[in-house]
This record gives structure tokens, C-alpha cells and sequence, in this order.
């Protein structure tokens, strides 16, 4: 076999692997195809963020409401050991 005729080879040889290589692709089922939209209308989900909102605002209150009570000065402790 020539020189030429095992670059040719080699030259098809390639073409040929990467065309198989190539029909594996496709496009990807990751991003949605004309999904719908999570909301009908902006008044829908403007209505759904001030309801979320108002629920964070709830357990922020609740949060630092515990953490004053937490931060209140304890009685102190007696240090004495009891003699015995």
C-alpha cells in the first residue's frame, strides 16, 4: 500500500468516525420546549410574591423574637460550692 493510498485511508477512516460520532448528537431535554409560563398573568404572581413575603416577614418575626429571649440577662448562677 502507497503512502497516499493509507492517508486516504486514515482520511476516510476519520470522516467516517466523526459522522458517527456526530449522530449522537442532539439537542438536549434539559430546557423545556414552549413551556408554559408559572404564572397566567403578572397579577397572579405579583399576588404570589406579597403572599410569600408575607410568610418570610411572619418567620422573621418569630426568629427574633426567639433570639431577644435568648440574648435576655440570666439570673446569675451561684460560683459557691456547697461546703460539705
Amino acid at each position: 500500500m502507497k503512502v497516499t493510498d493509507k492517508r486516504w485511508f486514515l482520511l476516510v477512516l476519520a470522516n467516517a468516525l466523526a459522522v458517527c460520532v456526530l449522530s449522537f448528537y442532539r439537542t438536549s431535554g434539559a430546557a423545556p420546549q414552549g413551556a408554559q409560563p408559572p404564572f397566567a398573568n403578572a397579577v397572579d404572581q405579583r399576588n404570589e410574591m406579597i403572599r410569600e413575603l408575607q410568610e418570610i416577614r411572619v418567620l422573621l418575626q418569630e426568629q427574633n423574637a426567639l433570639l431577644r429571649a435568648e440574648s435576655a440577662p440570666k439570673p446569675a448562677a451561684s460560683n459557691r460550692r456547697s461546703d460539705r
